[in-house]
């Protein structure tokens, strides 16, 4: 039985990263491309006419003038928020308090976390989404929902269970102990089984005494190779809640630093507002930093100066941080952030902000080996745009002059409608 499937279409490429130098250098479309997919990963990328003849009894799939991308990576979610998506009304400390912890004490309940995990990702892949780095809940349920959940999909998910030990709900607390314990039971269940790949998650400072940041910096150092996802500098009442709970602290990030949660393998939500010192030590590490556009604005935190980071070699990825986030789409997200560099006097190119959601998230992920770009051996995890998906997207197509503007229009304005299918491992899932 031949299990060679062509897509043809228009296709994107990267060779380099379009941030450190020209996007022009770096990043291509074939008007005439295909990629091979077999047993799951990308077997060959080039000409439609030079694959067709190489495999000649490959099963075609045509996509006439759409883009075949990478498939997009969501770098920083909260999946238990699903069901509580665009709550109205508050910022960062009122909103998790009046929203977000009565809705994750839910998933204590088995049924009701596995329920959300499958919504989710049913939901995610409506919209290009074929990989996510995932906070959970205090529960491990929750974190072997959406570990199992993806493995049915042949998914690749980052994850981890959120650890919190103070200032949260009583049934929303652990202890230093039980999370160190917990998180390393689930490393050892999860932890390149599959694609699932484990995060270590303290949620943040304020929500975390240093027994419970120590006990989380010792579990790092003694499994490595495991990824360590929180948030930083995200709101100005956050970082002053920070600095009375750390008063020794120079600062937001010398929280973490200081308990053995700083390295190149550790990924920093938001960081909007963010010291001259703690950018110096994010370069000098590593370390990466998540840019949540449309969470900053939909909460109110302020519009994070992406090139400006970019202009020190700091890695970055880029997240819906669903649900403070408002879309469950990374085209959304990618227009939130071209608004947002706007706001900062740059714009981004289309070919910067396709490569931040899918190549820049994966590299942020450590994950660019399997995922991000379309080259044999990557997993097949694609993303197909139509991008004349709607009435007024069509419009503007119809009188651009490259398939550069084509696309930044999709960008801007599209939504789930402008995903014309989403491929995991290989296997369509969507479209």
């Amino acid at each position: 039985m031949n299990t060679q499937t062509l897509l043809t279409g228009q296709t994107l490429t990267f060779n380099g990263d379009p941030f450190a130098q020209a996007w022009e250098d770096c990043v291509q479309i074939n008007s005439r491309g295909a990629v091979l997919l077999e047993a799951g990963r990308i077997a060959a990328v080039g000409d439609a006419d030079t694959l067709k003849a190489r495999y000649p009894t490959a099963r075609v799939v045509s996509y006439g003038t759409d883009l075949i991308c990478p498939g997009f990576v969501d770098a920083h979610v909260h999946f238990p928020q699903t069901a509580m998506i665009a709550s109205w009304g508050k910022q960062l400390i009122d909103w998790l308090n009046t929203y977000t912890f009565p809705e994750e004490a839910r998933f204590a309940d088995p049924a009701y976390a596995a329920q959300i995990a499958a919504r989710y990702l049913d939901l995610t892949a409506e919209n290009g989404t074929t990989t996510v780095a995932s906070f959970a809940t205090i529960h491990p349920t929750s974190v072997n929902a959406l570990f199992e959940a993806a493995a049915a999909r042949g998914q690749c998910v980052v994850a981890g269970k959120t650890c919190m030990d103070r200032n949260a709900p009583d049934n929303l607390r652990d202890t230093a102990q039980s999370a160190y314990d917990d998180s390393k039971a689930l490393i050892a269940r999860w932890h390149g089984k599959g694609r699932a790949q484990y995060a270590i998650t303290p949620r943040f400072s304020p929500t975390s005494t240093p027994e419970q940041l120590s006990a989380l910096g010792a579990l790092w150092a003694e499994h490595p190779d495991c990824l360590m996802q929180t948030h930083l500098s995200e709101q100005p009442d956050e970082i002053e809640w920070v600095r009375s709970l750390y008063p020794d602290a120079r600062d937001y990030l010398d929280t973490y630093e200081a308990h053995g949660l700083l390295g190149a393998r550790g990924l920093y939500g938001h960081c909007v507002h963010l010291t001259a010192r703690e950018v110096d030590r994010l370069a000098e590490v590593q370390g990466r930093v998540i840019h949540c556009p449309t969470s900053n604005a939909f909460i109110g935190s302020g519009m994070l100066n992406l090139p400006a980071l970019a202009a020190r070699g700091i890695p970055l990825g880029l997240a819906t941080d669903t649900g403070g986030g408002s879309s469950f789409s990374m085209l959304r997200t990618m227009a939130a952030a071209y608004e947002a560099a706007q706001h900062h006097g740059h714009a981004l190119h289309a070919a910067q902000l396709l490569w931040l959601a899918t190549a820049g998230s994966a590299r942020a992920l450590h994950l660019d080996q399997d995922i991000g770009s379309l080259k044999a051996g990557n997993y097949g995890d694609i993303t197909v745009l139509d991008l004349k998906s709607t009435a007024a997207i069509a419009q503007r197509a119809n009188r651009s002059g490259s398939v550069w503007e084509d696309v930044f229009a999709t960008v801007m304005m599209g939504d789930d409608r402008a995903v014309r299918a989403t491929w995991i491992a290989g296997a369509r899932v969507h479209g």
